[in-house]
């Protein structure tokens, strides 16, 4: 079986995937996806912090100008696709507030508020009390916090609806069925075979399978994206009526040196994650991952245990050996990759689709993305876990 050929074909039709797909039709390039249920992938699971400022991590400072440059890029980019769509995307300006609940979180969260300071970052140190006086629903050992006014949200479900939608209506081709494997013909991409057994061709592929990017098969190994999943379960809770509001903003803290964070939708959903777990495959909710998130978030905020449970989930989160996107060429000529995006993925969804789309019209990766290049992994770290 065989079917026309494209300039562009997509594997993966998370919302990666997609906003390059949708990227890629708006510049005129005759684009195919390549996935069995487009928009699913790890954004079913994500909570959708737009967390530039406070996901800083030591050793990450150039992952952070490219995080910043998307957040800019996201008011302008949710209202294009609110506007073309018709689709609300729960996207809030509503800022984070990071705490810290005893001596040791409170020294770490001093620390982060440094290194924010230095990265010509803006975040406020706030008392405990001051705290408390933004978000009465903090408990009373709350020992200091910072609050960052640019971090944002958005609903990451309505986004990925969203960009279907927008693939549709830009003349995206939607092919729901697995790619099986890369075809390649004299040391050049040329498409994939699909489960079906459909050939489908392209001028140029781009491999954006999230979790699943290092293993497609064709794909020479001296190519294929380091990437591995890993766990996160996340619970949704509903916040009622009698109770809202019940947090203004997004709230997050180190707990005994655990990550929590709870996220509060305009809908009354209260999304709570996340754990970080590496496990392979295994996307099991477990009774020990909702208990943890349960015990962190209760003593941060104690009022979450009356409010009912609607939602326990697990996905995987896309890792790189150094927790940054792999973005441009892959080595193999006719195979781009667009994977890699670990936690980051929601966020760096705006610089995603215009940097692809960029490289597949002209042929040259934007300068914002040249430091996450495939090319910066040696052949050593191509091997994949088991």
């Amino acid at each position: 079986m065989s079917s026309r050929t494209s300039d562009v074909l997509v594997i993966g039709g998370g919302i990666i995937g997609l906003v390059t797909a949708w990227r890629a039709a708006q510049r005129g390039l005759a684009t195919t996806v390549v996935d069995p249920g487009p928009g699913g992938g790890a954004a079913r699971v994500a909570a959708g912090m737009l967390a530039a400022v406070t996901e800083l991590h030591y050793g990450e400072e150039t992952l952070l100008a490219l995080n910043l440059e998307s957040a800019r890029r996201y008011p302008d980019f949710a209202a294009e696709l609110t506007e073309l769509t018709g689709h609300g995307l729960g996207y809030r300006r509503c800022g984070t507030l990071a705490v810290a609940l005893d001596a040791d979180d409170r020294a770490h969260l001093r620390e982060l508020h440094a290194l924010q300071q230095r990265s010509g970052l803006e975040s406020e140190w706030l008392s405990g009390r001051e705290c408390r006086r933004l978000e009465p629903m903090l408990a009373p050992g709350v020992r200091g916090g910072l609050r960052v006014d640019g971090d944002h949200q958005i609903d990451p479900r309505r986004l990925a609806t969203a960009l279907v939608t927008a693939c549709e209506r830009a003349g995206v081709v939607f092919h729901r069925s697995w790619a099986e494997r890369l075809d390649v013909a004299r040391d050049r991409a040329t498409g994939v075979t699909t489960a079906d057994g459909t050939a489908l061709g392209a001028a140029q592929v781009v491999l954006a399978g999230g979790s699943l990017s290092g293993r497609l098969a064709g794909v020479p190994d001296d190519v294929l994206p380091p990437v591995r999943p890993v766990k996160g379960q996340v619970l949704r809770l509903t916040v009622p009526r009698r109770y809202a509001p019940f947090l203004s903003r997004t709230v997050r803290a180190m707990v005994r040196g655990s990550h929590v964070y709870l996220v509060p939708r305009e809908n009354g959903e209260l999304v709570v994650g996340a754990t970080s777990e590496e496990l392979g495959w295994d996307t099991t909710v477990t009774a020990g991952g909702v208990y943890e998130l349960l015990r962190d978030a209760h003593e941060l905020v104690p009022g979450i245990t009356e409010l009912p449970l609607t939602e326990t989930l697990a996905g995987l989160r896309p890792g790189s050996p150094d927790n940054a996107p792999l973005l441009g060429p892959s080595g193999l000529d006719g195979l781009l990759l667009a994977t890699g995006h670990y936690r980051n993925g929601v966020l760096l969804t705006p610089v995603t689709g215009d940097v692809m789309a960029e490289l597949l019209v002209g042929g040259e990766l934007p300068e914002q993305a040249r430091p996450f290049t495939p090319k910066r992994f040696g052949a050593a770290l191509m091997e994949q876990p088991a």
